[in-house]
C-alpha cells in the first residue's frame, strides 16, 4: 500500500498488511504488518504494528515488533510493548513500558465479518471476506481453525463436502475450500463457533460465533 504524505490512521476494526510510504504520521488502533515509513509514528494503546518500521519519531501505547529504527526518539508509554531489532536516537520510556531484543509468538487474531447466508438445504462457500485469520509470524497453512457448537448445518471441505469437519487451515480457506452446509431444516438461522490457534498452540481466545441466515 502507497501513500502520499499526510496523515493515515488506521482504525481499530481496519487491517492493513503490505507496505505503507511517505507519510507524514501514521496513527495506528487497528493492525498493520509489513514495510512502513513516516515521519511520526503513533500506535495506540491497543493498536499493533509487526514488520520493518521506519521513522523520525515513534510514541507507543500498543504493540511494535520487528526491524524498528527510529531516527530520533522513541517514546514508550507505560502501556507500550516495543521488541525485535531496535535502533533509535533517543528514548523515553514510562515504568510499566517493554523495550526488548527478544521477539516474542504473536497470538493470530481473527478478522472478516462473521456473517454468512445460505440458502435452505444448499452450501456456501466461507471467503476471506466472512472469515479471516491475521497472524505475522505464521503462516496460512499453519493457522487452524477448530469449529465447535455448529448449529442446523455443519461446516465441510471441497474434497468431502458430505463429511462435517472440526478443524480446518488458513490455507483451505484461501484455496476457497471451504463450506457451510445447511441441514435443510426451517429455520431462519444457523451457525458455528470458531477459535483459531497457530503453530506454537497461541490462540484467538474465547469462541467466536459465525451467525449464517437462511434463505427460502
Amino acid at each position: 500500500m502507497s501513500k502520499n504524505r499526510g496523515v493515515l490512521v488506521v482504525r481499530e476494526d481496519t487491517i492493513i498488511q503490505g507496505e505503507i510510504r511517505r507519510c507524514h504520521q501514521i496513527e495506528i488502533y487497528g493492525y498493520v504488518e509489513g514495510q512502513l515509513a513516516a515521519d511520526n509514528l503513533l500506535v495506540h494503546q491497543g493498536g499493533q504494528c509487526y514488520g520493518i518500521v521506519q521513522t523520525d519519531t515513534a510514541e507507543i501505547h500498543g504493540t511494535v515488533q520487528g526491524d524498528v529504527f527510529v531516527k530520533h526518539l522513541i517514546n514508550i508509554r507505560s502501556s507500550g510493548s516495543v521488541s525485535g531489532n531496535v535502533q533509535y536516537g533517543q528514548l523515553a520510556m514510562e515504568p510499566g513500558g517493554n523495550l526488548s531484543a527478544d521477539v516474542r509468538n504473536v497470538p493470530p487474531t481473527l478478522s472478516g465479518d462473521l456473517d454468512l447466508e445460505v440458502d435452505r438445504g444448499r452450501s456456501v462457500r466461507i471467503t476471506l471476506q466472512d472469515l479471516n485469520a491475521i497472524d505475522p509470524d505464521d503462516n496460512a497453512r499453519d493457522l487452524t481453525f477448530n469449529v465447535s457448537r455448529p448449529t442446523n448445518g455443519f461446516v465441510a471441505l471441497a474434497n468431502s463436502p458430505a463429511r462435517p469437519v472440526t478443524r480446518f487451515t488458513q490455507a483451505d480457506l484461501q484455496n476457497g475450500g471451504v463450506f457451510f452446509t445447511h441441514d435443510g431444516t426451517g429455520t431462519q438461522a444457523a451457525g458455528f463457533d470458531i477459535v483459531v490457534a497457530d503453530r506454537s498452540g497461541a490462540t484467538t481466545g474465547a469462541s467466536q460465533t459465525v451467525k449464517v441466515a437462511v434463505r427460502g
